[in-house]
């Protein structure tokens, strides 16, 4: 995460002469970021095979599409880099595994015009997991984990640079849960619900 967010800074840092010579001309509705997120799944990730479950968190690339309908609403697309997290039972890796878990949503700003504007949001979030690999006592074995379906809500705040350009710091919430099946045969369900939070750029185009 520490140099994920020594990137985004540089980056930051990159742009800001690009941004002192934006068009201050009035902005489109469309908002694309980039930026870095970490997804941290909650500490209690479940019971598999009679075993604790416990799922590691990840750092990884993120990029939104937002369309603004007025100063206070808005809806946006986020999408990632595959997250890969790590699976230990009762304390031993058993298993690894992949997810992108692209999520629509929508948003309200309470101070659309503020230079520093906070929002909430609520959405939809479906999350696919896939190369999912047993390794120590799973090693060889074939393990998969189902897709899922769940609400998703976002909290977060713009800083303004210019008309055109702007940083966000958010956090979001998602139910990702998912059947966990070993050589074909249900286990358990892995429970994740994580916390991703982060920073990112922005540009209205």
């Amino acid at each position: 995460m520490k140099a994920s967010v020594i990137a985004l800074a540089a980056l930051t840092l990159a742009i800001g002469p690009i941004a002192a010579r934006a068009d201050s001309s009035e902005s489109s509705p469309w908002v694309v970021r980039v930026g870095v997120h970490t997804v941290n799944p909650k500490s209690d990730n479940g019971t598999l095979a009679g075993m604790k479950a416990t799922i590691g968190s990840d750092t990884q690339p993120t990029f939104s599409l937002e369309y603004r309908f007025d100063p206070h609403w808005s809806a946006d697309v986020l999408a990632a880099l595959p997250f890969k997290h790590a699976v230990r039972l009762d304390g031993t890796a058993a298993a690894t595994t992949k997810q992108l878990p692209p999520t629509v949503g929508v948003q309200y700003r309470f101070m659309p015009e503020a230079a520093v504007s906070p929002f909430l949001g609520v959405g939809i979030n479906y999350t696919r997991f896939f190369e999912t690999r047993g390794v120590g006592p799973l090693q060889g074995a074939h393990v998969s984990i189902d897709s899922s379906f769940g609400a998703a809500a976002h909290a977060g705040l713009d800083f303004r640079i210019n008309e055109r350009w702007l940083a966000t710091a958010d956090v979001r919430w998602m139910r990702i849960a998912g059947d966990v099946h070993v050589n074909g045969t249900r286990v358990g369900k892995a429970t994740v619900d994580p916390l991703a939070y982060g920073l990112s750029v922005g540009y209205r185009f």
